[in-house]
């Protein structure tokens, strides 16, 4: 496993950090999480990335269980604020009240007494930007968090936060990034770099579609055969998705490396790029997604071609 800096920080993340979204707390058994954050940390990934609401705060609840016998400072742990965790008016968005109440909350159910990086999961146009920044920095001061981010802001908008922070100002963006969903190239990259902020990029196997399992139908237990989780990825079902992945595959076969190999290597071809976030529903597949390597100059051009004519697929549903 290789690492990467976290921008401007000293903090190095493994080149694949382990996410919880889809299946922590939702549709695996804590014996089999546990197994796949064991065989991750094995393999050298430091970086797991949750939410408050992922599973309704489950996902942090089991991790926190998970980890409660490992070594802290061997791992950076990450989570997020922002969507509804209630039914009340200030249960959600980036008000310093609800970041506070949220981060008390996830380090409970984490089980440890500050987070290593705390985003901001969207951008929040109801709270005035300066409240938002200063109740993070203020988290900072207070030692409950030890670095902040953002998650799908625009380049304004990751701008505008580092102007108005005095002290700590936002070290990394977590946008969704694959050959379907390139938009951060356009300036949210470019911002990133001004910046120095590192860029911790979700979804790049595009829901699983990129590792070419879905091209002969809707293999049992996987994320596409499960009707909760079918309207998130379908949309990569289009023909002409389909046909770009098969041209990866192809690619993938010619060079003798797996389509994820590929799919994650053409992320990290950037230098922008901290870590690509994976999620793994049994240990096979966080072992595949550990397997990145610096891919030969033909084959990244091969797939930069199949990139530019692969039609734009959003991973992110408009607020």
């Amino acid at each position: 496993m290789r690492y990467r800096t976290l921008g401007r920080t000293g903090l190095k993340l493994s080149e694949v950090s382990l996410g919880s979204w889809l299946a922590f707390g939702n549709s695996l058994e804590k014996h089999t999480v546990s197994d796949v954050v064991h065989r991750a940390l094995d393999l050298g990934i430091n970086h797991i990335d949750t939410a408050d609401i992922y599973g309704n705060g489950t996902a942090e609840t089991v991790l926190g269980e998970i980890l409660g016998d490992i070594r802290r400072s061997s791992y950076v742990l990450a989570s997020k604020v922002f969507w509804p965790t209630g039914a009340g008016p200030n249960d959600k968005g980036l008000s310093r009240k609800h970041i506070h109440e949220t981060v008390d909350a996830s380090l409970r159910r984490l089980e440890t007494d500050y987070l290593d990086i705390l985003y901001c999961h969207r951008f929040d146009t109801e709270v005035p930007l300066e409240e938002t920044v200063t109740a993070m920095e203020d988290l900072v001061m207070r030692g409950r968090i030890l670095y902040w981010g953002v998650s799908c802001w625009t380049a304004k908008q990751i701008a505008h936060a580092c102007r108005l922070a005095t002290r700590h100002k936002p070290v990394v963006e977590q946008p969704p990034y694959n050959i379907f969903d390139r938009h951060i190239e356009k300036d949210v990259l470019s911002t990133c770099t001004k910046e120095r902020l590192g860029v911790v990029v979700w979804s790049p196997l595009a829901q699983g579609v990129l590792t070419g399992k879905y091209l002969k139908g809707l293999p049992a237990n996987s994320r596409g055969a499960d009707d909760k989780l079918y309207g998130l990825i379908r949309r990569y079902f289009e023909p002409q998705c389909t046909m770009a992945v098969k041209e990866l595959v192809n690619i993938a076969k010619d060079a003798n490396l797996t389509p994820s190999q590929i799919a994650l290597g053409w992320c990290l071809r950037r230098n922008e790029i901290t870590s690509v976030i994976v999620g793994a529903r049994n240990v096979s597949q966080i072992e595949a997604s550990t397997k990145v390597t610096l891919l030969p100059r033909s084959v990244l051009n091969a797939v930069e071609v199949i990139a530019k004519s692969a039609p734009s697929v959003s991973a992110v549903d408009p607020l």
